[in-house]
């Protein structure tokens, strides 16, 4: 037998020390007396260290995992030194003190142990995986001093810092991570001096690990592949078609176009998607390249495409005038909304106008001069818009939960200033919104009806957990939300949204309820999605900008086209690619936000001192988060408050003093004090 099966095999009866275990086996043919037997029994304990069969207790005693009841999972790392960890199969958060982090740092995965005796504290006892290998920050005569203050300090030999100098933004790799120590990098790229509001915003989008360029192979593939020449080639023609695009006025990348006729008192509409596919190839350089990407990720200045420009602005994008391939799904709806019938077709469409939310709107209203102007499509808008109202109403009643979350609008005027105005959303906006799910819905009902694969936008019933909290919300605020927390309803967070919809505490209410919300993932199995009390549902209509409706326009044409081989692959892949997906979409997101909350500092920085009315957005423990009509969001310390002891309530999200009481949907009078560009957070008090 094995010195490693001998030994694994006696640690399985139970917990035991070095020492015990060189007495244990110390009779012939394994003798541990001497310096060299003992270092052969280390290496074999090593061994099985690393296949992850036995670990090592914090007093030193080596047991299987199963012994010690041990986890893996992430680490979320805390500014102040402690950590929590997410394991993986879900459940409780676990706190790690700093002395039991063993060297782990934000965002690593590894092997931890529960304490005994505590209700939720953990050690780490080994570092699987390591969740970063770059750093962005400020360097500093040797150092790095990372902008993210959960990441540790990062010594930098001088032959390795690019000659930055001292108060340079940096990204760092590293190189050696140090078990007591901090860890060593070097710099690979110099963004530009420290404070310079171009130079935060690239140390962000680094951060992210998010880069403008392509690789040079990949820009001459989509340069090659745009080239072509659109022919029909058995498509089906729509360019006699009235067709036209509806979208911001500085989109580039523009992914859909619509049409709608009337037939017998019938709307046929028509939902026409760039056809991605037909340029980028699976498993091409240009397929590789969007993988990695997963999605396009959108800033107030630029956009980090998916797909290079040949293609995304180019090739792929339906723009005005010009022919291009398209995947168009034409349903028909009864005058109640009810899908009565749907084709899919490959096609090549020519988009007759380029647009925009403003005048689509504007049309709805009744602008003469804009109706005027766009008087082959004035009838089609006009239908457009009762069939989205006809949608939106069949839609409700069904019970889509319609949350209406307010979102800051921020882009740069042509003179590079700040722009973030009132939130607003027209009917144009509606239009786009309605037509879209449905041609979502309905692809992805013809996809499991084939029993082809498929990657399903998935949105999953509320925690009751979550469900329970809501309703103690409600309750507060003077609702009896009737919520069965084991067996949620969309129906029931719809009435609860039309109970609230005219009280000041509306936007407040959408805001916690989708807190309680799961978030919506891709997933190759079909789970519904919550939010639309939608059966069956994926993304479709973007394929020039996120990879899984590129993904389901292959499954899609793989169906029309019979080609069974194809379908085998992508369903062999599915799983993986939708888990790959979520993460991207969720590393995009976090990315723009933090980018958004920069600009928003930025632009209050030039309100310093002004007076707003805002309504309170969220209550911590350390403060009142309050937020103004253009959605910008600041904190009002807790130590600025009237002087009061106060109790943070969680569950009811108030702050709650014995003579004052802050709560969510309270509407307060605010100054802008200042601007923390450490914490990207606007720092606001009560004014008088």
């Amino acid at each position: 037998m094995k010195l490693e099966q001998r030994l694994f095999n006696e640690i399985k009866n139970g917990r035991l020390a070095f020492k015990n275990l060189t007495q244990i086996i110390s009779t012939p043919p394994f003798i541990a007396h001497n310096k060299q037997e003992k270092k052969t029994v280390r290496l074999a304990l090593k061994l099985l260290e690393e296949q992850d069969k036995i670990v090592c207790d914090r007093k030193g005693r080596y047991c299987t995992p199963e012994q010690l009841g041990v986890f893996c999972g992430k680490v979320q790392g805390n500014e102040r030194g402690f950590a929590f960890i997410k394991p993986d199969g879900g459940g409780t958060d676990f706190f790690v003190p700093r002395s039991s982090l063993n060297g782990a740092f934000d965002g690593d995965r590894v092997i931890a142990a529960h304490v005994r005796g505590t209700e939720d504290e953990a050690y780490i006892i080994k570092i699987l995986e390591r969740g970063r290998s770059t750093v962005v920050g400020t360097y500093e005569r040797g150092r790095l001093y990372p902008d993210d203050l959960k990441m540790p300090e990062v010594i930098i030999p001088s032959p390795l810092s690019l000659n930055a100098a001292d108060g340079d933004k940096v990204v760092c790799e590293i190189t050696a991570y140090h078990k007591n120590g901090l860890p060593a990098g070097k710099v690979t790229e110099i963004l530009g001096e420290g404070g310079d509001f171009l130079t935060e915003e690239l140390g962000i989008i680094r951060a992210y690990g998010l880069y403008e360029q392509f690789p040079e192979h990949v820009l001459k593939q989509a340069a090659e592949v745009s080239a072509e020449k659109i022919r029909v080639d058995g498509r089906k023609d729509l360019r006699d078609k009235i067709i036209f695009t509806i979208d911001g006025a500085d989109t580039r990348d523009i992914d859909d176009a619509i049409s709608l006729e009337m037939r017998d008192g019938n709307y046929v509409l028509g939902v026409h998607i760039a056809d991605v596919s037909r340029y980028v190839k699976y498993k091409s350089a240009l397929d590789k390249e969007a993988y990695a990407r997963g999605t396009s990720v959108y800033f107030p200045d630029r956009v980090l495409p998916m797909l290079p420009k040949d293609l995304s602005n180019g090739a792929c994008s339906l723009n005005e005038g010009e022919d291009r391939y398209a995947l168009s799904c034409i349903m028909t709806f009864d005058k109640d909304g009810n899908r009565t019938g749907a084709e899919i077709c490959e096609s090549v469409i020519n988009s007759a106008h380029k647009m925009t939310y403003i005048d689509v709107t504007a049309i709805c209203d009744g602008d003469c001069v804009l109706r005027e102007k766009y008087a082959d499509i004035a009838c089609i808008v006009d239908n457009m818009k009762e069939l989205c109202l006809i949608m939106e109403r069949r839609r409700q009643g069904a019970g889509e939960v319609n949350l209406d979350v307010r979102e800051a609008k921020i882009y740069m005027n042509e003179d590079g200033e700040i722009v973030i105005p009132d939130y607003e959303r027209g009917i144009s906006e509606r239009i786009i919104e309605q037509f879209m799910i449905a041609a979502n819905e309905t692809v992805a009902e013809f996809l499991l009806g084939k029993e082809a694969p498929c990657l399903y936008r998935v949105h999953e019933t509320p925690a009751p957990e979550k469900a329970q909290t809501l309703a103690s919300f409600l309750r507060d605020l003077g609702i009896n939300a009737k919520l069965d927390s084991e067996n949620v309803k969309p129906a029931d967070f719809r009435d609860i949204l039309n109970r609230v919809a005219d009280r000041p505490f509306a936007a407040v209410v959408n805001k916690v309820m989708l807190r309680s919300m799961q978030k919506a993932r891709y997933c190759e199995k079909n789970l519904g999605h919550f939010g639309l009390a939608s059966a069956c549902y994926c993304h479709f209509t973007s394929p020039i900008r996120r990879y899984p409706d590129l993904f389901v326009h292959r499954a899609v044409k793989a169906v029309l086209q019979g080609n069974r081989n194809k379908l085998q692959t992508y369903a062999e892949i599915s799983a993986q690619t939708g888990i790959d997906c979520s993460e991207r979409e969720r590393v995009a997101d976090e990315a723009e936000r933090a980018v958004d909350d920069l600009y928003k500092v930025v632009y209050m920085s030039e309100h310093i001192g002004e007076t707003f009315e805002a309504t309170v957005s969220g209550v911590t423990n350390f403060g009142v988060f309050c937020e103004l009509d253009n959605a910008i969001e600041g904190l009002i310390p807790i130590e600025t408050l009237p002087r009061d002891k106060y109790e943070f309530i969680a569950e009811k999200f108030m702050l709650k003093g014995g003579k004052n009481c802050y709560k969510l949907g309270d509407r307060l009078k605010i100054r802008v004090d200042n601007c923390d560009f450490g914490r990207m957070r606007v720092m606001f008090s009560l004014d008088g």
